[in-house]
């Protein structure tokens, strides 16, 4: 009775043997009963939707990944499923990702990569010694001699030295201090921090972020998701797409009235443009940027692809360091380099670092801070950032092989470029400018009223239009150039150099074809 009373006081009720021998309740017993009776509750509304989400979030806009290359993915299913079109496979000219393209690893970086990813291999004689050298390095300095340990969140403290190392040797002994490293995941990661910081206030106090036009949708879409506030400046197209100190004073000026610029993000070589800035515009920009007071960003990570004899690479860093203490004791600046292109095209390691200068010491905590709240960049990555900046030197065996596959890829980058370059100017309607570096053409393309109207009755840009169409009927997948800003009344498309040498000419040809094609279907 009394194990019943204190059942009872617990909500329970006595139980009785089951069907197989097992005890139930027999409130258990009546439950279907129960149910039958139970009014169906109405299906409750989500939380999460268009209406409720963030706004910022539903602004942005990232082109490279954005509607053409959704309807290419569609247009493969199609194909996969036996369906016919005028063409066997679709070729995904939109993004700079050199293997997918088929471009082979280096071969020293992969057997680094091993050596730390399954350490057991040290033993093997398949691998070179300085290759082991450097993978024993790097273990080392991971917790427990192991890739899959956090590192600390400015990363591992033999990488950031390393990459201090390479930054002096690039900038002919100009010192760079490790403490002014961060690795990071990919450039974007750092670029993206960086603004976090850097944006602040509200209504006409909310920073401003100078980008250049054509850009690269990463700026435009942080920008909205951080609540910033956009300041296109153009670049010169007719002048090769030039940097202009005019034309910046002129955005600075006019945005003054609206926002506090703060911010001015410089892309060199240029995406998706692919000028090469002289060392005299580099300067006038840093002057600029002092007098004007604004932190600068330089994306860099297209350093090591330069095409054109007439043009060389020169690092912010370094033509600031050379202008005197004036600029280089004052200048803000956080430059940003990454593992996805340069030769190597190792984009799915997600490494990169940014080296920032001149930042106040308390913000520098503040930096910290903000990046220990994703613990640290993915440590493979990180590894694969140290062997792009400390590859094989003469004398060390794996040296001859690394420089002739590094010489091969860059080589057979600049000829791509040419030849680029070459046949989409000999394209009635088309206009190419030289590609001076990166990876990319961005044409100026013709396109005529008919076809504006016809992109217009289906609400789409007309660039859009056409790079559907171009998809639809070639299986080119391309990014119209609407999705990296261009002048009112231009049109452009963004396509990567990446395919081998024979598949590219056919690119090229088959764009050549369809463009004569649309020119007379729309005149």
């Amino acid at each position: 009775m009394q194990r019943a009373a204190a059942l009872v006081r617990r909500g329970c009720c006595p139980r009785t043997p089951g069907p197989w021998g097992r005890c139930q309740s027999s409130a258990a017993a009546e439950a279907p009963a129960v149910l039958k009776v139970r009014p169906e509750r109405s299906r409750r509304e989500r939380i999460l939707t268009l209406e409720s989400m963030n706004p910022q979030v539903k602004a942005v806009e990232y082109a490279v990944r954005g509607p053409i290359v959704l309807k290419a993915g569609e247009i493969e299913l199609e194909l996969q499923r036996g369906i016919k079109k005028p063409f066997t496979e679709v070729i995904r000219a939109n993004i700079g990702d050199a293997q997918a393209m088929g471009q082979q690893p280096i071969t020293f970086l992969r057997q680094v990569m091993a050596l730390c990813t399954y350490p057991n291999l040290l033993d093997s004689p398949s691998f070179p010694e300085d290759a082991k050298r450097r993978a024993r390095r790097i273990l080392q300095a991971c917790g427990g001699n192991s890739l899959g340990s956090y590192s600390a969140s400015q990363g591992v403290n033999c990488i950031r030295e390393d990459v201090a190392a390479y930054i002096t040797r690039r900038d002919g002994g100009i010192p760079a201090d490790p403490d002014n490293i961060y690795l990071t995941t990919g450039a974007s990661d750092g670029i993206t921090t960086i603004l976090k910081i850097l944006v602040s206030g509200g209504g006409k106090s909310r920073t401003g972020v100078m980008i250049p036009i054509p850009q690269y949708p990463l700026y435009s879409a942080v920008i909205s998701e951080l609540d910033a506030v956009q300041v296109n400046y153009y670049l010169d197209e007719e002048n090769c797409w030039a940097l202009n100190v005019e034309e910046l004073r002129r955005a600075l000026r006019e945005a003054r009235g609206h926002c506090d610029p703060k911010v001015l993000c410089i892309i060199n070589p240029g995406n998706p443009t692919g000028q090469v800035q002289s060392r005299k515009c580099i300067e006038d920009v840093i002057h600029f940027a002092w007098e004007e007071k604004l932190f600068l960003l330089a994306d860099e990570v297209y350093q090591d692809n330069v095409h054109s004899p007439d043009c060389s690479f020169h690092s912010f860093k370094k033509v600031l360091s050379e202008m005197g203490p004036e600029y280089s004791g004052n200048v803000e600046l956080a430059s940003f380099h990454s593992t996805s292109k340069g030769y190597m095209g190792e984009c799915g390691y997600r490494g990169g670092y940014m080296e920032v200068i001149n930042l106040h010491p308390e913000i520098k905590g503040q930096l910290v801070k903000l990046l220990s709240v994703r613990l640290c960049p993915p440590v493979s990555g990180q590894a694969a950032m140290d062997i792009v900046v400390n590859p094989p030197v003469p004398g060390e065996e794996s040296f001859e092989q690394f420089t002739r596959e590094k010489e091969s890829v860059l080589s057979n980058l600049a000829k791509k470029a040419k030849l680029t370059e070459d046949l989409f100017n000999q394209v009635p309607g088309i206009h190419c400018n030289p590609l001076q570096g990166a990876l990319y053409a961005f044409p100026r393309i013709f396109i005529p009223p008919k076809a504006v109207e016809a992109a217009q009755a289906r609400d789409m840009a007309p660039d859009m239009f056409y790079c559907m169409k171009l998809l639809e009927e070639t299986g080119i997948c391309v990014v119209p150039g609407s999705g990296f800003g261009q002048r009112e009344g231009t049109y452009h498309f963004r396509m990567t150099i990446l395919p081998p040498v024979e598949k590219l000419k056919m690119v090229l040809q088959k764009v050549r074809d369809f463009h004569v094609q649309f020119l007379e279907t729309y005149s």
